[in-house]
């Protein structure tokens, strides 16, 4: 792994230090389509501007994908995070 990927990937896991944001990236990885930033709200227990946070943290370490539905957006898991993420925390063999 090269520095510029580990920087990355630490970045990605930075973003993934506050239970909600773990939170979001479990409800989106458990959705077949993209979710509404409109239902995210309650499962979450937080307010529209802090979730909203939350999603903006995690589109800024490239976690996310946005689409905009008229006045909502829909948000759902860039697979090629999905892969670093998976590639780095799969240590099952590597150790005792």
């Amino acid at each position: 792994m090269s520095d510029t990927e580990a920087n990355a990937t630490a970045e990605l896991f930075k973003a993934l230090g506050d239970p909600a944001r773990v939170k979001i990236v479990n409800l989106l990885a458990t959705s077949a389509e993209p979710v509404c930033v409109c239902n995210l709200i309650e499962p979450l227990s937080l307010t529209q501007p802090t979730v909203s946070h939350h999603l903006k943290r995690l589109m800024d370490v490239g976690l996310l994908e946005r689409e905009q539905r008229g006045k909502w957006a829909y948000f759902s898991l860039r697979h090629e995070a999905v892969v670093k993420l998976s590639a780095v925390a799969d240590l099952e063999g590597v150790c005792c």
